[in-house]
């Protein structure tokens, strides 16, 4: 009876502590994500090889069946950077490019691709045609 006691206790202790097990590495992968994305971003390199350098640790430390989004892994690191607000006071100021707004983004492209657009064919029409004038009734 004392081994049966013995077996119960046990799966439920089991229970509680292998989370911890599966999520230790996710938390230090953002950690370290967020000290990559801040010290590059520090250091005076852009956001986006500063992004895909923490990017590719956080998707390469985070293991298991299923991928890291991009936003999953920039809410990692805006957590990491409000949770240890001592560590990276330096990097506040560049956790609003981790969450652009997308709406604006899509926007801002489509004008510009069709401003972009506009202009080629302005100039497709400029060189199409010569100096000359056509007189549509002259055969």
């Amino acid at each position: 009876m004392k081994r049966y006691i013995n077996k119960k206790f046990l799966i439920p202790i089991f229970a509680l502590f292998a989370p911890t097990l599966f999520f230790i590495s996710e938390a230090n992968a953002a950690s370290f994500g967020a000290e990559i994305f801040c010290t590059m971003r520090d250091g005076g390199n852009d956001h986006e090889s500063s992004w895909e350098a923490a990017y590719s640790y956080i998707k390469r430390q985070k293991g298991g069946i299923f991928k890291i989004s991009p936003t999953q892994a920039a809410a990692m690191i805006v957590e990491t950077v409000v949770r240890e607000r001592d560590k990276f006071s330096y990097c506040v100021e560049y956790l609003n490019q981790l969450h652009p707004d997308r709406k604006l983004q899509l926007e801002q492209n489509r004008k510009e691709k069709k401003i972009k657009k506009e202009q080629e064919l302005r100039e497709k029409e400029k060189n199409d045609f010569s100096e000359e004038t056509f007189d549509r009734y002259s055969y």
